[in-house]
């Protein structure tokens, strides 16, 4: 069993007392941008099922979706106020292997992730530059881009912060300007139009995945924001009706103010949306917009990734050279691993949800900062819609998503035990943080001793 109070394990509070932390509007901003960065690829929707269903569900979703997992990320982050987010809970409630499960399927969605956006920032900008369509130049773009956001986010959380920060406000102005500019234009009758027999489930139901999920991100980086007990829960707050708005008032905009094609409703098309009711100006305007938004994602997805993987160097389940930061207080191994996906979301997810009625259940009297207005039963109740959306999304995925989900799954199980083996040869040197929650190193402990 390893020594908890082993005085050469640093504690990262005393490590980074220096390192500024992150305060409320910056926080606001980086879980925009780990949630969904604005509505770009939300147009799917409209094809997907036609304006009524699309704008129902941005008002619905948020509900069955978002409200219960910001609610539940807000408790838990409270209670657990440190670096490592979910698999801290994850751990403390079910054990250390199902921690690392939790761990290794959200880093690898966000590695998936992150590796489209710098593609996508281009994919943006080829129209009005060529050259950045295909060969050297394009290659170039994307490690040269790649390199830059990474060194940003190298050196400091609130440095990325700030920066997510500008680059929101730019991302969103030109969407509240063709809001206000669509208004003589538009026809209430359009956002009634609807063909339940064409709707493409499984694009519907992604595609409002895609951009409302991932509010447990930020519970990844509550050891390097401040005052966390009260910052983290309003931040939340603040979030969810910021991302539905910056999803819901573009497609109310498009879909009365112009006639409807639902072939034309691709991702980009809200730039043509945009020419059309403000003029070629405005396109310009979105299409920065979107590629700003891309980077904006990235420099948030990476601080949320690689602060994942520190908190779970500093919880033991990775070697200790995960857990080194830089003199700016930024992860170091975590940055260079993250520059290097529902369906492994959606497992991951699941775990937390147990995880949270678990821990209400284990230990109802803890401190919880912050606490859902619930008794077991309705803690229980409130994680049921979400799951039931899981659910959905599992049964209408394709099979060849399932069998890559599946894969990278098992490998997560094969590692834990592998990792655990190399720890016991010290082959790598691992530690535990002496400011791990005693829940978790109860849970670690009884786990160990059952390996013995």
């Amino acid at each position: 069993m390893r020594d908890y109070n082993n005085s050469d394990v640093a504690s990262p509070k005393a490590a980074t007392n220096s390192i500024k932390k992150v305060s409320m509007i910056p926080l606001v901003f980086l879980i925009f941008y780990e949630v969904s960065g604005g509505p770009f690829g939300a147009e799917g929707i409209v094809n997907a099922a036609g304006p009524l269903l699309a704008l129902l569900g941005f008002i619905i979703f948020p509900f069955i979706w978002c409200i219960p997992e910001a609610l539940i990320t807000a408790e838990m982050s409270t209670m657990f106020p440190i670096n490592g987010g979910f698999v801290v809970w994850v751990s403390s409630a079910l054990g250390p292997f199902w921690g690392f499960q939790v761990g290794w399927m959200k880093w690898l969605c966000g590695v998936i992730d992150n590796a489209l956006y710098p593609v996508l920032f281009l994919d943006y900008l080829k129209s009005a530059i060529p050259v950045l369509s295909t060969g050297l130049p394009r290659v170039a773009s994307i490690l040269i881009l790649t390199l830059l956001l990474t060194y940003l986010n190298y050196r400091g959380l609130t440095i990325v912060g700030w920066t997510a920060v500008l680059m929101g406000v730019f991302t969103m102005l030109p969407f509240a300007v063709m809001s206000l500019i669509s208004i003589p234009n538009l026809q209430p009758w359009r956002w009634l139009v609807t063909d339940i027999g064409d709707v493409k489930w499984n694009l519907y139901l992604n595609t409002l995945f895609w951009n409302l999920n991932y509010w447990d991100s930020v519970s990844t980086l509550a050891g390097e924001v401040a005052n966390p007990k009260q910052t983290l829960p309003r931040a939340l707050c603040y979030s969810v009706i910021f991302v539905t708005l910056s999803n819901f008032l573009p497609l109310l905009s498009g879909t009365g103010a112009i006639p409807l094609n639902r072939e034309l409703w691709t991702d980009g098309y809200l730039a043509e949306v945009a020419g059309a009711i403000g003029g070629g100006w405005l396109r310009v305007w979105v299409q920065v917009a979107a590629a700003t938004s891309n980077m904006g994602m990235f420099i948030a997805e990476m601080s949320s990734d690689s602060f994942q993987l520190l908190g779970m160097a500093e919880l033991g389940m990775l070697p200790e050279v995960f857990a080194k930061r830089s003199r700016y207080g930024t992860p170091l191994l975590g940055i260079v691993c993250s520059a290097s996906e529902n369906l492994l979301y959606c497992g991951g997810m699941v775990l937390e949800f147990v995880a949270f009625v678990r821990m209400r259940m284990k230990y109802p009297a803890a401190s919880r900062p912050y606490k859902i207005p619930a008794g077991t039963v309705g803690s229980v109740l409130i994680c049921v819609p979400p799951i039931v959306l899981i659910c959905l999304v599992v049964v209408l995925s394709t099979f060849k998503v399932a069998v890559v989900s599946f894969v990278m799954v098992m490998v997560g199980f094969v590692m834990k035990p592998c990792l655990d083996h190399m720890d016991r040869k010290r082959w790598v040197k691992f530690s535990v943080s002496c400011d791990v929650p005693e829940f978790q190193k109860e849970s670690q402990e009884m786990e160990e001793s059952l390996l013995r």
